[in-house]
């Protein structure tokens, strides 16, 4: 409805790319509020769940360090620290300084934060799933590739943003 009154408004415009740009903006606000709604019927913050969850994909022994944790979660050196003060207030991570290099400090998850990341990201992806119970794999399959190449096309540098290698 909205294209169509755009056409009206301006026949001389090609409104076409307000179609993807304004469902991909719909959908990533459904998906987040799904998903923050998910967590919050557990007493978790997202932001909460993505530094637990980054620290238990880590691998045994999950520890990284306060820079390691910060690249991989995708967020600032001063947004981390005060997450990190509010998971430490918690109970679910444990802050210490590393012995080998005194200026690096080590962030790692307590056996209670591991117990509840190991929880939550099994009922995450299950949540994440239903969500997308409308798309069949090969629809997922082709939306995650041409999702991929919409973020590298926008200078995305994540991890997740490089095609996936195919050899």
């Amino acid at each position: 409805m909205i294209i169509c009154q755009w056409q009206a408004a301006r026949p001389d415009l090609d409104c076409s790319p307000m179609e993807v740009v304004g469902r991909l903006s719909r959908a990533s606000r459904l998906l987040e509020r799904a998903i923050k709604e998910h967590f919050s019927v557990h007493g978790v913050e997202s932001w909460e769940f993505d530094v637990l969850a980054t620290l238990l994909r880590s691998g045994p022994p999950h520890v990284l360090t306060a820079g390691e944790l910060s690249t991989a979660a995708m967020v600032s050196s001063a947004a981390l620290t005060n997450r990190i003060d509010r998971l430490v207030d918690k109970g679910l991570v444990d802050r210490t300084v590393d012995p080998a290099h005194r200026r690096r400090v080590l962030i790692s998850l307590t056996d209670r934060g591991l117990s509840l990341v190991n929880t939550l990201v099994e009922q995450h992806v299950a949540n994440e799933r239903r969500l997308l119970d409308d798309l069949n794999t090969a629809d997922r399959d082709q939306l995650i590739v041409l999702l991929r190449r919409l973020l590298v096309s926008l200078g995305d540098t994540g991890p997740d943003a490089a095609p996936a290698d195919e050899g």
